[in-house]
């Protein structure tokens, strides 16, 4: 593994699932983490349960005052970032805990329900990258992670509003890249490659289908890679952590 001392983070969504698993090996590899979440108590609960060093601050991706707010405490924690991770989301859950088993056409998903995947997940990735990147320039470099899904999860049965949310979240992804491209601030999109076991796993899967999951932690290695110095010239990359091995033995 990378030795990322020096690194500093900052990752969204980070006391859970795919977030909890990279805030983990990016503090086990050295980096200095901040963890997010609208729940302080959470986020300092799960940073004091990683090794390495790693602080948990609240932070509402979906609030343009709280987002400002929250990155001027975090450089000024840090004195500056690396690397962001946007990670921040909510699932199908929320407006369908059965969805697998019982998918319920778009009409019957509540606007109010819409509304707050598509804030946390598109709009809150657009305002913390808004917020960081600046400052990313201005220091003379630095890499943005935005954590995508499967394209078939995009247009999938039953998935709104988490598959235009994903479908927002790759755009703004690819388009941040794009803007990005003659500067020293690299850009690049992650994925896990399939369903993983979360808390966005819905109610009454069957067993089968729940032992096929995959594990939070298959992100960890290639979001250590991307934040260490190998990574330095990869830009414009749309990574699937399942395939994080052949893809980087292709290179």
């Amino acid at each position: 593994m990378a030795d990322l001392s020096g690194t500093r983070a900052l990752l969204t969504g980070g006391t859970d699932g795919l977030g909890r698993a990279m805030a983990r090996a990016l503090a086990e590899a050295g980096a200095s983490v901040v963890l997010a979440s609208r729940d302080q108590a959470r986020a300092e609960r799960v940073a004091a349960q990683l090794e390495g060093h790693a602080v948990g601050i609240a932070l509402d991706v979906r609030d343009e005052a709280a987002v400002a707010g929250g990155v001027e405490d975090v450089f000024a924690r840090l004195g500056g970032l690396e690397l962001l991770v946007n990670n921040a989301g909510i699932g199908m859950r929320t407006v369908n805990p059965r969805f697998m088993t019982d998918p319920k056409p778009f009409w019957e998903v509540p606007p109010a329900g819409f509304r707050d995947v598509l804030e946390t997940k598109a709009t809150g990735c657009f305002l913390v990258a808004r917020e960081v990147v600046p400052r990313m320039l201005e220091a003379g470099g630095g890499q943005v992670v935005t954590i995508s899904m499967n394209e078939q999860t995009m247009t999938r049965k039953g998935f709104v509003p988490y598959g235009p949310s994903g479908a927002a979240v790759e755009a703004l992804g690819r388009i941040i890249a794009a803007d990005l491209e003659d500067t020293p601030v690299r850009a690049n999109l992650l994925l896990p490659g399939g369903a993983t076991a979360t808390g966005m796993i819905p109610e009454g899967m069957p067993e089968q289908a729940l032992a096929g999951l995959l594990d939070p932690a298959i992100m960890g290695p290639p979001i250590v890679w991307l934040a260490s110095p190998q990574a330095a010239g990869v830009h414009d990359q749309r990574i699937v952590a399942s395939r994080f091995e052949e893809w980087l033995a292709a290179r």
